[in-house]
C-alpha cells in the first residue's frame, strides 16, 4: 500500500511540473517557441534523471520553468533546436549545481549560463559546459569571483602593451 501511495504522489508531482512548464508557453510564444505536453513530460523526465544521476533532491516545480523563461529570448534558440537545447541546459544546470558545491543560487547560475550561452559561447552547449561553466565552478571553489580569469592582470593597459 505505501508503494502505491508513493506512485500516486509521484504522478501528481509530475503532472504539476508538466502543467507549470506548459504555462510557460503563454510567455514563450512571443518568441515563436512552445512546448507540447509530450515535450514537457520529457523535460520533467530529464530533470528526474539528472537529479538521480547527481544525487540531488528538489522540492516544488524545480528550475525548468525558470530556465525556459530566461533562455526563451536567446538569439540562438529556434523552433528547430528549442526542446533539445532545453534538455541540455537542464542537464548542465544540475551537473554544475554539484560542481559549484551549491555556492551559487539557482537564479545566479541560470543568469550566468544565459550570459555565457548568448555571449562567449554563441549558443554552444559544449562551450558552455566544457569551458565557461567549468571555469566558473573552479573560480567559486577557489574563492574567486565567478568571472575571474588568471590573465586579467595581463590585459592591455591602454598603451598597446601587456
Amino acid at each position: 500500500m505505501p508503494f502505491e501511495v508513493m506512485n500516486v504522489f509521484s504522478s501528481l508531482i509530475q503532472k504539476q511540473a508538466v502543467d507549470e512548464i506548459l504555462k510557460c508557453n503563454d510567455f514563450t510564444s512571443q518568441f515563436g517557441l512552445s512546448l507540447s505536453p509530450q515535450d514537457a513530460l520529457e523535460l520533467v523526465e530529464t530533470r528526474t534523471l539528472s537529479l538521480k544521476r547527481y544525487g540531488r533532491i528538489e522540492f516544488g516545480g524545480g528550475v525548468i520553468d525558470k530556465i525556459i523563461k530566461v533562455f526563451c529570448d536567446s538569439p540562438h534558440l529556434s523552433r528547430q533546436n528549442y526542446v533539445e537545447t532545453l534538455h541540455g541546459l537542464i542537464e548542465v544546470f544540475y551537473f554544475y549545481k554539484n560542481e559549484t558545491l551549491d555556492l551559487i543560487s539557482d537564479d545566479e547560475l541560470i543568469k550566468f549560463m544565459k550570459k555565457s550561452f548568448d555571449g562567449k559561447c554563441q549558443g554552444s552547449l559544449e562551450l558552455l559546459s566544457g569551458r565557461e561553466l567549468e571555469k566558473m565552478a573552479r573560480n567559486l571553489r577557489s574563492g574567486y569571483a565567478l568571472d575571474y580569469a588568471e590573465d586579467n592582470e595581463e590585459e592591455d593597459n591602454g598603451d598597446g602593451e601587456a
